[in-house]
């Protein structure tokens, strides 16, 4: 296919996206055509994502949004089988995560314009922000950047002013918009529950092994910059907000071991039978 006919096709493609199950294909369909044509079209597809989150409408952004978490996902695991997808592709490329990189505040902008229009997009934006923040999708210090600026925005909504409100009236979606957005929340919290652990990637784009366990990886450190492991990272985020133990954390694990091996429970009980 020529370029124009591969970004016509893409832009149908965004636009009959949602979030609900029955299209879960369609979003894996999105992935796969982008990495498909990366090689050829990639600036061209990513104009096409740009300028879908700038016009569609505030449910279809962040829809947009979610798309671009797994969209980014595939691009480093294309990375990581170097050659898989697209013969001149740059070793060195992360594919969509590099556009993405570059382009992080101005689609963030898009997703959550500024104003009230733009917050029933902002707990889902924060979310796969902290998301690929976590696990190093993108460079934390940008995350953070952004961050910030949604957190500076939301200060000044809680404080709105005379003039403000003047020339910002309460717009309400539609009764079956709402239901529609609902359905659709709930369907994204809950593939971001499915996806919150981090699971360990391989550094060596070279090798097509299964990964090892994790009880064989290799220890790192803060140091190591964009080398230091993924699981290492969610240990270090985890252990930071655990709390000292005590004694409630001694019974909950008697529990839980009880749970696990009730042998001596089934053992006195079958002592007692004559």
């Amino acid at each position: 296919m020529d370029p124009f006919e591969v970004r016509m096709q893409f832009l149908a493609l965004l636009r009959r996206l949602n979030a609900l199950i029955s299209s879960q294909q369609s979003i894996q369909k999105v992935v796969g055509y982008a990495l498909k044509y990366f090689s050829g079209c990639g600036e061209d597809l990513w104009d096409c994502i740009v300028e879908e989150c700038q016009k569609g409408s505030i449910n279809n952004r962040i829809n947009i949004f979610y798309l671009l978490d797994s969209l980014c996902e595939a691009s480093l695991l294309a990375k990581s089988h170097t050659g898989s997808v697209g013969h001149d592709t740059s070793q060195n490329s992360s594919f969509y995560v590099d556009y993405a990189s570059r382009d992080l505040a101005k689609i963030v902008d898009y997703v959550v314009p500024e104003g009230r229009q733009g917050l029933p997009n902002l707990m889902s934006t924060k979310q796969i922000l902290e998301s690929w923040r976590s696990k190093r999708v993108i460079d934390p210090q940008k995350v953070d950047d952004v961050l910030a600026t949604l957190e500076t925005r939301t200060a000044s909504l809680e404080q709105p002013t005379t003039a403000d409100a003047r020339s910002e009236p309460a717009t309400a979606l539609p009764r079956s918009e709402v239901f529609k957005r609902i359905e659709e929340d709930r369907e994204r919290h809950k593939r971001l529950r499915e996806r919150r652990w981090v699971q360990p990637v391989s550094h060596n784009p070279h090798t097509h092994l299964p990964p090892q366990l994790a009880a064989f990886l290799p220890l790192t450190d803060d140091g190591d910059g964009d080398a230091e492991l993924t699981l290492d990272i969610e240990f270090e985020n985890d252990w930071e907000t655990t709390s000292d133990w005590n004694e409630d954390d001694d019974e909950a694990a008697l529990e839980e071991n009880e749970f696990c091996f009730p042998t001596h429970g089934s053992e006195s009980e079958h002592a007692m039978v004559p």
